[in-house]
């Protein structure tokens, strides 16, 4: 979407095209994850990243602005928990610090 486009959908809102770059951007990240690791860190961090911009789109489609902003709230805590377990992730070896920055840095 640019300029002063009419927003017909959650499709048409910038933040929901990056948080559902986030959530690829994970998926395949997490591909390099240990096995062990399938239904714990993770299966954790792709329903982290997917929460995103599925808050969004649940949001906006309720048409309200106090409702919007709650799933708004809801889709921010979702990346928090999803920046911990990023940090979890390094700390761990699965990852590097720059696979963690460019995931939420596609938000942001």
């Amino acid at each position: 979407m640019t300029g002063n486009s009419e927003i017909r959908s959650y499709r048409d809102l910038l933040i929901w095209q990056k948080g559902m770059a986030l959530a690829k951007h994970v998926y395949a990240m997490t591909r390099a994850f240990p096995g062990d690791e399938k239904f714990g860190l993770t299966a954790q961090m792709r329903r982290a990243a997917v929460s995103v911009p599925s808050n969004i789109a649940e949001g906006q489609a309720r048409r309200g602005r106090r409702e919007f902003v709650q799933f708004l709230s809801h889709a921010e805590g979702s990346l928090a928990e999803l920046d911990t377990q990023l940090m979890l992730a390094i700390e761990l070896g699965y990852c590097g610090p720059s696979d963690a920055e460019g995931s939420t840095a596609k938000v942001a």
